[in-house]
């Protein structure tokens, strides 16, 4: 399993101190039964550290009438909206809440020029909730295709996720599918379509970034 560049420098911290009270718990409460429950649960936690930064290798199939899930997680929003930031206009959000349990690595939806990245300090209420999209911390990049159609994704801290990291700036070519920006510890992604795309996902549906279908361009 390939670790992600973010978690090799979040890992060794973390597991320093899960060490530093892993020993406090030995010397302290070894000959007690709670012993047993704490030493376990410390390593169940090191294991969801380790797990939460995985990469899965992915075979992307491009194709420019499709707009790809940036994120793994669940539909929790699919609705018209004014998108005041940039677009100042119309748009179709759809929303992907993502879980500690989800791989936390986003993939632009579409090929073309990054034409816009703005990031914005905010609030962190949990991200599975709509005004986390207008309050909260987040960072909105725009992909303009070759054929001059722009897509929105807006990574969105939540209530725990408390760095988001986006490598691409305006002026990038990016393919479809290709890593552009990571979110450590459970947050959501809003997408922002042309009113006229055919949304092919529906409410509380599984999404895999970079797998998914999540519409149709026309």
């Amino acid at each position: 399993m390939q670790i992600h560049k973010e978690g090799k420098k979040i890992i060794p911290v973390a597991f320093f101190f899960l060490a530093v009270i892993d020993a406090l718990i030995y010397f302290t409460l070894r000959d007690y039964l709670i012993f047993y429950f704490l030493m376990a649960g410390s390593l169940f936690l090191a294991t969801l550290i380790v797990f939460f930064f995985r990469v899965p290798q992915r075979e992307i199939e491009k194709n420019d009438q499709h707009i790809l899930a940036p994120a793994d997680g669940e539909i929790v929003e699919i609705f018209k909206v004014y998108e005041k930031e940039y677009f100042k206009d119309e748009r179709l959000q759809v929303s992907i809440f993502m879980s500690v349990f989800n791989v936390h690595q986003n993939r632009a939806p579409v090929g073309g020029e990054v034409s816009y990245k703005h990031h914005k300090r905010g609030a962190y209420y949990p991200a599975f909730v709509k005004k986390s999209s207008e309050k909260n911390e987040r960072c909105s990049t725009v992909f303009k295709m070759n054929n001059g159609t722009e897509v929105m994704a807006r990574q969105i801290a939540g209530t725990v996720a408390q760095r988001i990291v986006t490598y691409k700036q305006p002026g990038d070519i990016v393919e479809q599918g290709q890593e552009y920006g990571f979110i450590r510890f459970g947050s959501r992604v809003d997408l922002f379509l042309p009113v006229d795309a055919d949304v092919h996902v529906k409410m509380h549906q599984k999404t895999v970034g970079g797998k998914t279908v999540i519409a149709s361009l026309k």
